[in-house]
């Protein structure tokens, strides 16, 4: 036997969305305007038109640029003395020969050595994958733009990314050479 109670409230829900149905249609006209200043609710959402893509001339990445990105590749790993791979560890020689090794560029695995390499640079012109060396070339890094570089600091530590503003590293800067 049908519940009433049951049946009143379906034939109120049913009420209630046909008449939602009803005032959502787009041809219907709501209570204080007219049919005419309605204007028709598209069946499709409209598309902009788009203009066409400007040409972006980018820079060829040169080997600089190549070698910074291969050295943050071995962000993480540990700091070995005289290491030279990621698997072996890295010390902050051996992490510069690597990176630029594997762009084809071969380099001295000694701070010292790597002090005689390329060209000088001033700190203002800067630009990735160019050497930084501090405490009298003792220590060397790849700076790798926004006045970051990535180093293997020393035992203990791995290599990381620091900020040379921020770090005792910025007021330790020597020198900093361009290969290539």
């Amino acid at each position: 036997m049908p519940n009433p109670f049951r049946s009143r409230l379906l034939a109120l829900a049913f009420a209630v969305s046909a008449f939602a149905c009803v005032t959502a249609t787009p041809g219907s006209v709501d209570a204080g305007t007219s049919a005419h200043a309605r204007r028709p609710v598209p069946l499709r959402p409209t598309i902009e038109k788009r203009h066409p893509r400007r040409h972006v001339q980018h820079r060829k990445r040169t080997l600089g640029d190549r070698a910074a990105r291969i050295a943050l590749r071995a962000v993480g790993v540990p700091y070995r003395w005289g290491g030279t791979s990621p698997y072996a560890g890295f010390d902050c020689s051996g992490l510069v020969y690597w990176a630029y090794g594997r762009v084809g560029v071969a380099l001295p695995h000694s701070s010292y050595a790597l002090a005689g390499e390329g060209r000088p640079v001033r700190m203002s012109r800067l630009r990735p994958g160019d050497l930084l060396f501090f405490y009298g070339n003792g220590h060397v890094g790849l700076y790798i733009g926004h006045g970051r570089m990535v180093h293997a600091p020393h035992t203990g530590e791995r290599v990381q990314v620091v900020r040379l503003a921020g770090s005792g590293y910025g007021s330790a800067l020597d020198a900093a050479r361009r290969v290539r």
